[in-house]
């Protein structure tokens, strides 16, 4: 009966152990796009090492609706380019870069269902992208750049609803603003890239993550384990790349191995 009754107070405070493990921790929300700079992120919340901190990871397929999320309230630190950070930083003068994860060397893009020659020749052009986000800036770079003149009709879609449109539907000059792993399935659907960061000198994209100096305070442990994640997730990928695609490859639109290793030489 002694036998019984301990161990029903060992199992008490076991339980009691675990919740306050569980709830040591404030949660901590983070927004990300889809993007195969973030794969460390995708990695660790696969394996459950966010969880253990608390830490919540939101993924959405807008950059507009991830920067809108943070803007709100819902997202306690956000993934982005600094363009979406200039953006920001005027409403919220405290937010800052605290953890940087790559640069663009290709992994942002321009499709089309044209050559550069022809689009140039062209009076009127149909464009797709996310307006308020870094696909603007590299489109009105490639504009200047290669002297464009037509008339240009801006669709405002998120990526989700970008990545579904197919060349044959088009007979109108169309522009594609798009970043990786988003083109795959509309150079599937016969969209040819015609520019890219790798192409663009002039451009520097950034990926980082963003909050405020108090939301850093308040989750500083918690952001100094964050970091020591994303270093073991890239020893990870190191390691055993296979393994490493197996485990985030939902996260990335189910893209092919063979895609995804190709993916990774985009960004440094």
């Amino acid at each position: 009966m002694k036998s019984i009754k301990l161990a029903g107070v060992l199992g008490i405070l076991l339980l009691l152990s675990a919740c306050f493990s569980q709830t040591e921790y404030e949660r901590l929300k983070i927004s990300s796009t889809t993007w195969i700079g973030y794969v460390p992120l995708f990695y660790a919340k696969e394996k459950g090492w966010l969880e253990a901190y608390n830490i919540k990871l939101t993924h959405v397929v807008s950059l507009a609706e991830n920067m809108y999320l943070y803007e709100a309230g819902s997202a306690d630190a956000y993934v982005g380019t600094q363009y979406e950070y200039q953006m920001l930083v005027n409403k919220i003068p405290q937010l800052k870069p605290i953890l940087f994860f790559d640069r663009s060397n290709g992994g942002d893009m321009i499709l089309a269902n044209r050559s550069i020659d022809a689009i140039k020749q062209t009076q009127q052009i149909e464009a797709y992208l996310e307006l308020d986000s870094i696909n603007n800036f590299l489109l009105q770079d490639f504009i200047e750049k290669h002297q464009i003149t037509a008339q240009i009709n801006y669709n405002n879609r998120d990526q989700a609803e970008i990545s579904v449109l197919n060349a044959k539907d088009h007979d109108a000059a169309t522009i594609i603003v798009t970043y990786d792993p988003y083109q795959y399935q509309l150079q599937s659907n016969g969209f040819k890239e015609i520019a890219s960061t790798a192409s663009i000198d002039d451009l520097v994209v950034i990926d980082a993550l963003f909050t405020t100096q108090a939301t850093l305070e308040r989750h500083q442990e918690q952001f100094k384990v964050l970091r020591k994640m994303v270093d073991d997730a890239m020893l990870a990928l190191k390691k055993d790349p296979k393994a490493f695609y197996e485990t985030v490859k939902l996260n990335l639109r189910d893209v092919r191995y063979s895609d995804f290793l190709q993916s990774l030489t985009k960004i440094d």
